[in-house]
């Protein structure tokens, strides 16, 4: 080989691998970005405490589930009886709160275990998830768990997905331990399934799926298995339709927003909302992403501080950070469940601490 045909291959090979270094820093930068921990951003609200006024006596417990009527104005949301669970107790933990925190109306009580999710579809029916099983715990927990059942707004029950007491396995319309609900506007329901597998070391048969039915409840489809791949899952936690009716999925165990389109094909993902428990999406595509737990631990999601962080859904990373300060969480609440009215106040359910439901108002 000539010196001047060795130049050539040592520059073409030169080229080459600073083509493959570049290809590799952009794979890099995309894999990681959103990734490193956004803490360090304004915050334009003062949280309030104590402002919903619970009936008889009543407080607070762990709560997750939070939605906005259809006039804009009254809040739905879940109490677990008082404590982490309702199987066991008579109190309604479905309940309608009016602007100035009272309660006017409240239902479910003796009909769920573990309440979690809650969404109010453009009619005003409430559908709650029961997020738990009976697991041999006794009478009061016999023929109940496993389900989402849909209520009338006076509390009448108007629909049951999967059969109470009954654990699917993570194929065809039985549900196991499913954690949110969202309706599109046809009526087609979708049911994000499986609060088992957010740890890494989940069983790979942990269910972890979407589950879409007719607006009669008829099943139709699903998709997503367990794992940390695109269009896979761990823990969908909360769902969310957003304007262009496309699915946001709250993937709890890998740190993530997945989007798809009502078909079940994975769109894109976004990482810097931190750990997502519940989502609210605005007309405008405003999103609104609680996170309960990254300070529960240094694995789940290490320096990320829960709270709810807020942007464009359009530009995929967050420009404001709620932390919930109040007396009771001085350095911060960490909801579980969050919505917005029609006023703009923001809504969080605290499901640690002994639970609380924080409105958070503009400056």
């Amino acid at each position: 080989m000539s010196h001047l045909n060795s130049a050539r291959v040592r520059v073409t090979l030169v080229i080459a691998v600073a083509a493959v270094m570049v290809i590799a820093a952009g794979e890099a930068f995309a894999q990681t970005r959103g990734i490193q921990p956004i803490n360090d951003l304004p915050n334009p609200y003062y949280t309030i405490d104590g402002w919903a006024k619970l009936p008889d006596g009543r407080t607070w417990g762990s709560t997750a589930g939070v939605d906005i009527d259809p006039d804009g104005k009254h809040l739905w949301a879940i109490d677990r009886c008082g404590g982490n669970g309702c199987a066991e107790s008579g109190l309604d933990p479905i309940l309608k709160i009016d602007p100035s925190g009272n309660v006017v109306t409240s239902f479910g009580g003796g009909k769920l275990i573990f309440p979690h999710g809650l969404h109010v579809d453009r009619a005003g029916n409430v559908w709650v998830t029961d997020a738990q099983g009976p697991n041999d715990r006794g009478p009061d927990f016999e023929g109940k768990g496993h389900v989402v059942i849909k209520f009338s707004p006076h509390g009448e029950v108007l629909l049951t997905l999967g059969q109470p007491g009954v654990a699917g396995d993570g194929t065809g319309a039985l549900l196991n331990t499913p954690c949110d609900v969202v309706t599109a506007a046809n009526g087609d329901i979708f049911v994000g399934d499986g609060h088992g597998g957010q740890n890494m070391n989940a069983p790979p048969d942990t269910v972890a799926r979407i589950v879409k039915y007719n607006r009669n409840g008829e099943y139709i489809t699903s998709w997503g298995k367990l794992g940390s791949g695109r269009g896979e899952l761990r823990t969908p936690h909360a769902l969310a339709i957003d304007s262009r009716g496309r699915l946001v999925v709250g993937d709890r165990g890998n740190n993530r927003l997945q989007i798809f389109d009502l078909d079940g094909n994975y769109i894109e993902e976004f990482k810097g909302f931190s750990r997502p428990s519940g989502i609210y999406i605005t007309a405008d595509d405003t999103i609104y992403v609680a996170d309960s737990e990254s300070r529960f631990d240094n694995v789940r999601n290490p320096g990320w501080n829960p709270g709810i962080r807020v942007g464009s859904l359009a530009e995929g990373s967050p420009t404001v950070f709620i932390d919930g300060s109040v007396l009771a969480y001085p350095d911060g609440s960490n909801p579980e469940g969050v919505a917005v009215d029609a006023a703009g106040n923001v809504y969080g359910a605290v499901v640690s601490g002994g639970g609380a439901l924080l409105r958070s108002v503009k400056r």
